[in-house]
């Protein structure tokens, strides 16, 4: 049996769970989230708590049971408490500001960059400490928009600057004056 898999899921109060075949809808106080997983792994609500098992032990079969098992987990905790990560916009002339919804990002391009929020996304920003923070219910979809931020000035070895994680470490280089003759 899966260490992860056969873990039981307990069902916080206002959250609703909807099992149609391998479609589930999960909702909660943050919002309503859809997946279709495997047809193979079965899926139960009983007693309060989400339950997955599989029906046999092939390999292919007990690879999926685990990952089932979390997606359910992180849709829950999402619908529960949502998700959120804060990046770090660092270096001379590099900030982030809000206009309505949209993130406007000025990162030393010719133009500012404009981003729009996909559907059950959010963005704050703090001007004073410049962080942006990316807030939903949906993990995948937090990592995602908060990778796809990064990645348009990721963090430069040599000075530092760009935009990170908060808490992430990056490897300085020396420069040239660092060079040994």
């Amino acid at each position: 049996m899966s260490r992860i898999g056969k873990l039981p899921i307990p069902l916080p109060a206002g959250v609703r769970v909807q099992i149609d075949g391998n479609k589930v809808t999960v909702a909660g106080p943050q919002g309503e989230l859809t997946r279709e997983f495997r047809p193979e792994m079965q899926i139960a609500v009983e007693k309060g708590v989400l339950r997955v098992t599989r029906p046999n032990d092939e390999q292919s079969i007990k690879a999926f049971h685990g990952l089932t098992r979390a997606l359910l987990n992180n849709m829950v905790l999402g619908v529960t408490n949502g998700y959120s990560k804060v990046l770090e916009v660092l270096g001379t002339g590099y900030r982030a500001e809000l206009q309505g919804q949209k993130l406007v990002l000025n990162l030393g391009f010719s133009h500012p960059v404009v981003i729009e929020p996909p559907a059950g996304i959010q963005f704050e920003v703090n001007p004073r400490t410049s962080t942006v923070t990316v807030k939903g219910c949906d993990k995948e979809a937090v990592g995602r928009v908060a990778a796809e931020i990064r990645g348009w000035r990721p963090v430069e070895p040599y000075l530092g600057k760009g935009i990170r994680y908060q808490g992430e470490r990056v490897r300085r280089k020396a420069g040239k004056a660092g060079k040994a003759k």
